[in-house]
């Protein structure tokens, strides 16, 4: 019994020193350490309108409370925070730290910061100060230097982090062309421009990069005149519903469009909110399909974090706490918190740290400068607490919270819009750089995303197999029937020259339209039936055939209407009409010579006026053609057209003036040949005219001009050859029939030989005029001097004439004989000029316009002075 009671005794002492021991430790956990934190933030918005830090305070009163609840060594330590009201002044925050430092107490920690132009310069100062930095705000793509800014450690993740999930975005779908639409605000400035050297980097071209101002649609219509397809737009929350009312507005959305949108925000897609112009579902349509690139505010784990809290009993918490207080949420609530969690864990290790080395370590020398060994002991405890920032890694409400080279390593989320809610359909992870599509959830507008640019499908415009074997026919007809003409003229000889004036012109001018003719059929020929080095072979071919065969017959036709103006207008025969037709040749061929070694023609392809696709709007038909050209190619047309412009305008003016003048011959008509003129002249400007208005057309161009050309082909075989034509072969006809035709042929050609015998006859009278004048100069010369003899001695001259009278007395006979011998006396000279005076008048009439010579003439002519 009494072991009994002993052992009952024990047990109740011990319980009760146990019930003690319980009792003492609330009251001993409650003995903390404080710890003094500086906390620097701008409390009032620029117009002091909003508490920009009122939305923060509970998340962060929340983190304290469960920083209460820790055991040790966190439940050891109290942080204690300190609010600077920075203004986001760097001048005016810079000072208020250092006026908070030399007050004290003694800070460790930096906690806090919003504004950009603060950070930064707060930032690089932190080093000499001996301080560090924990930020739940600061994502500038400029604070990654990590050597100016080292001791600057933020919660939430870089907004190069989310350039980056863009960029992997592009890549994805092979995006090499995007539109920038960026609101001018300083970390959304910086955020276009680490996205630039981005793309740079990547080989993405920003086609076009426009900063939204008070009139958005006016930047958002320059996107689309740039044919922007792929847009990224970096605009603060409040201005999404006025983009994309706008984007509703310019049509720049649906299949052919894709929107990737960053709005600084993370609450999720909130059209509508804000009054826009448009109508919520309106904006619901402009915004279907875009992706938001957002940075992930809670995890969606459901186990406790270090805190003891899932995200989800976070955030209850922290609405039922906006709700007691009044306050508006806040985007940075969950990453304040984890801040909080980061600052109280890093400075719990480093109180712990020195701690141990101050009960284990040797104790110093109390005789030692107590400044060094202050100072050397801060750039201790700065270099623990930044080795025990870079080391902190646990589960917080945002996710798992660890730094890489002082940068946050989180996940961007991909949301897109899809009837009128978000869909997470991707995640972009900062450790690994990847990006995780869910192709399953993805939805596009189209049947496949959008392209980065209209999809132009080429379109070649030619000349079709039909069209071309239907004119390539039309001008073998008419090289056909030049042909048959070529080779009637050849055959008929004498014949066609009686109704003719030149055959040798008439066979130019058939060969000038043999030319003109065949070169319609080389003109439909292009880079569809030949390849690109014949077709350029063509282009000079077809060059020289079209010009010089138009200049030949103009030149023909502008020397029989020159000859026939001289004749019956100044009624004098024009001798030069052929060195007027071989002029005009020879300078149309010297032009071509030059344009073709100084600048040959080459294979051009014209792109014409481009159309959408009826079936797909999407798809852009660009259609082209070729054709030749040259690099200077107006310069030479102009040359041409210079002398040839001229030229047409003088043949007009002539065949204006004998266009009532007839002749006995049925091939030189005035009426004819003025027609023909006007023709050439008309069908070239026509032909001109036409190709230059038809050249979005190639086909039309083929048939206009090639139609011009034949017609005006025609036209002058009709005109110029039909009738001689059908005068020879009705002659010809009534030969057979009739004896005495053909007796009148041989008479008209014996009377066209008597022709070419007097002109020859009339060239040898020229010859023999020109002799008989410088004899004729010689006897006046002889007269004269025996004139001026007589005149200065009287009796000498008697005396001569006597002696020449005696001596003619004497001998009668020998004075014949000897004076009809000498060639220049007197007689003879005047004999002379009695037969040569009316044999030059006959010769010089048809020179001036009288009637021609003939063998008939001369042989009355020969009785009567021979």
């Amino acid at each position: 019994m009494c072991g009994r009671l002993l052992l009952l005794l024990l047990l109740l002492v011990l319980v009760l020193v146990l019930a003690h021991g319980l009792a003492v430790d609330p009251l001993q956990a409650q003995v903390r350490h404080p710890l003094p934190v500086l906390w620097m933030m701008p409390v009032d918005s620029g117009s002091g309108s909003q508490n920009l830090t009122a939305g923060v305070v509970s998340a962060i009163r929340l983190a304290l409370q469960d920083l209460k609840k820790q055991p040790a060594p966190l439940g050891n330590y109290e942080i204690q925070l300190h609010l600077v009201d920075s203004q986001c002044d760097p001048a005016k925050s810079l000072k208020a730290l250092f006026d908070t430092m030399w007050e004290g107490p003694k800070y460790l920690l930096v906690f806090g910061g919003v504004c950009p132009s603060v950070t930064t310069i707060i930032a690089r100062a932190l080093p000499a100060l001996n301080l560090v930095q924990v930020s739940f705000a600061d994502t500038s793509p400029s604070l990654a230097n990590r050597k100016w800014y080292r001791n600057l450690f933020s919660l939430m993740p870089s907004d190069r982090a989310v350039n980056q999930a863009a960029v992997k975005l592009l890549q994805r779908y092979q995006w090499a062309r995007v539109g920038l639409v960026t609101q001018e605000t300083p970390r959304l400035s910086q955020m276009k421009t680490d996205l630039l050297r981005q793309l740079l980097k990547t080989d993405v071209h920003a086609v076009s990069t426009q900063s939204l101002s008070n009139d958005v649609c006016s930047s958002l219509r320059r996107l689309k005149d740039h044919d922007v397809h792929i847009v990224i737009a970096h605009v603060e929350e409040d201005l999404v519903s006025e983009l994309f009312c706008c984007v509703y507005r310019l049509n720049l959305f649906g299949p052919q469009y894709q929107w990737i949108v960053f709005d600084s925000g993370t609450a999720g897609w909130r059209l509508g909110w804000r009054a826009s112009a448009c109508a919520l579902n309106s904006l619901a349509m402009a915004a279907d399909g875009s992706i938001r690139l957002q940075i992930t505010a809670l995890a969606n784990a459901n186990t406790p974090g270090v805190s003891g809290r899932t995200p989800q009993n976070f955030l209850d918490s922290y609405l039922g706490q906006l709700v007691q207080e009044g306050s508006e949420v806040s985007p940075l609530h969950a990453f304040a918190y984890d801040s909080v969690w980061v600052a109280a864990t890093a400075l719990a290790h480093v109180m712990e740290v020195v701690k141990r080395r101050q009960k284990y370590g040797i104790q110093r020398n109390v005789t030692v400068s107590g400044e060094k060994e202050e100072e050397e002991e801060e750039e201790e405890e700065q270099r623990m607490l930044l080795d025990a920032v870079k080391r902190t890694r646990f589960d917080g409400v945002t996710g798992e919270v660890w730094f890489r080279n002082g940068k946050r390593m989180s996940t961007i989320e991909l949301i897109q819009f899809q009837d009128s809610s978000g869909v997470l359909v991707g995640l972009f992870s900062t450790v690994t750089e990847q990006l995780h599509l869910h192709d399953h959830l993805l939805k596009f507008k189209g049947v496949t995303p959008a392209t980065d640019h209209t999809l132009v499908r080429l379109q070649r415009l030619h000349v079709t197999v039909l069209l071309y074997c239907i004119v390539s026919s039309a001008a073998a007809v008419t090289v056909f029937i030049t042909l048959l003409i070529l080779c009637f003229v050849i055959i008929s000889g004498r014949l066609w020259l009686l109704r003719s004036s030149s055959r040798t012109q008439d066979m130019l001018l058939l060969l000038g339209l043999l030319l003109s003719s065949s070169s319609v059929v080389l003109s439909g020929l292009d880079g569809v039936s030949v390849s690109e080095w014949t077709f350029e072979l063509l282009c000079s071919v077809r060059l020289w055939m079209l010009s010089v065969g138009h200049t030949v017959v103009f030149a023909v036709l502008l020397s029989k209407t020159w000859t026939l103006y001289f004749l019956h207008r100044v009624k004098q025969k024009q001798q030069q009409s052929c060195r007027v037709l071989l002029w005009i040749f020879l300078l149309d061929v010297f032009v071509l010579t030059c344009w073709q070694i100084l600048d040959p023609l080459r294979r051009v392809e014209l792109q014409h006026r481009s159309h959408s696709d009826s079936a797909d709007p999407g798809v852009l038909t660009q259609p082209f053609s070729e054709h030749c050209s040259s690099t200077n190619m107006e310069l030479w047309l102009t040359a041409m057209c210079g002398y040839k412009g001229p030229l047409l305008g003088l043949g007009c003016f002539l065949a204006w003036n004998i266009r009532s003048v007839e002749t006995n011959r049925p091939g030189v008509s005035g009426r004819r040949l003025s027609q023909s003129v006007f023709a050439v002249v008309a069908f070239s400007a026509s032909g001109a005219t036409a190709s230059l208005l038809t050249t979005h057309n190639p086909p039309l161009q083929f048939c206009v001009s090639s139609g011009l050309i034949l017609s005006c082909n025609v036209f002058i075989l009709t005109s110029m050859f039909a009738p001689t034509i059908l005068n020879v072969w009705m002659n010809r006809g009534g030969d057979d029939d009739d004896g005495g035709g053909g007796g009148q042929q041989q008479d008209e050609a014996a009377s066209e030989e008597d022709d070419k015998q007097s002109s020859r006859l009339n060239k040898q009278l020229k010859s023999r005029n020109a002799q008989l004048n410088v004899e004729i100069e010689s006897v006046t010369t002889q007269l004269c001097e025996a004139t001026e003899a007589r005149t200065n001695n009287g009796e000498v001259r008697s005396v001569s004439w006597s002696d020449e009278a005696r001596v003619s007395d004497d001998g009668n006979s020998r004075r014949k004989r000897s004076s009809s011998d000498d060639v220049n006396s007197p007689e003879n000279v005047q004999r002379r000029l009695s037969v040569q005076l009316p044999i030059l008048h006959r010769s010089y009439l048809p020179v001036i316009g009288g009637v021609s010579s003939s063998s008939s003439s001369l042989s009355d002519l020969e009785p009567r002075y021979l």
